[in-house]
């Protein structure tokens, strides 16, 4: 009799841990097959420079722990379409929103860009003055002054060296290898004030042409 009792309960206890066994692995199992949820988010492709356009080319979807998910992370290709970037963005480096800036905010970015104690001030240019509409933003170009004296003859005199360009008609951001070329009839240079006035007053008496400079470190 006891060892039927002692049977009993060894098979009691033994369907209890199956099922408790059981339950475990079933719980684990759904655990398993749920996973973290994800979410897309955008990614650069490349290294994105400060100021430059923003295309669908130069970035990829992701898939992220929805819960490591910054709040003003970009999650939508069209988020960025018209949008530049406000600042350097590095290969792999999931992009915010704050980095981004819409296409009618770029010709305000001038302003962040002139440096403390300097002035920004445009000057007509032609094709020729211009070298052949070669000079891009962020250039240093040294400026000529030609003027016509009384006796008729011609006087060209060099008035400003290493002048940073800040801007080519509207466009203020460096060249990217898939621009499309926009011809430019001014060109906005940064200058203390004395210099500034000097460039205004030259501009008005006589011609200005300006010579371009390598942009490689001696």
């Amino acid at each position: 009799m006891r060892s039927k009792v002692v049977f009993l309960l060894s098979l009691v206890m033994a369907t209890i841990t199956t099922f408790l066994l059981i339950n475990y692995m079933q719980q684990t199992d759904v655990k398993g097959q749920t996973g973290p949820v994800m979410a897309d988010v955008i990614v650069a492709k490349d290294v994105i420079s400060e100021n430059q356009r923003i295309t669908r080319e130069m970035v990829e979807v992701k898939k992220m722990v929805k819960e490591d998910i910054h709040p003003k992370t970009v999650t939508s290709l069209e988020e960025i379409d018209g949008k530049f970037a406000t600042t350097k963005i590095d290969q792999g480096e999931v992009i915010l929103a704050h980095r981004l800036k819409a296409e009618e905010e770029e010709a305000q970015v001038v302003s962040r860009k002139i440096k403390e104690g300097y002035r920004a001030v445009s000057i007509g240019v032609n094709i020729v003055q211009s070298v052949t509409n070669l000079i891009e933003p962020e250039d240093t170009v040294d400026v000529l002054f030609t003027e016509t004296l009384k006796d008729e003859s011609i006087k060209t005199k060099q008035i400003l060296t290493n002048v940073r360009v800040l801007a080519v008609g509207r466009k203020i951001t460096t060249p990217q290898p898939d621009d499309t070329y926009v011809e430019y009839s001014s060109v906005t240079l940064e200058l203390i004030p004395d210099d500034a006035r000097k460039l205004v007053e030259a501009s008005e008496k006589g011609t200005i042409h300006l010579t371009l400079n390598s942009s490689l470190i001696p």
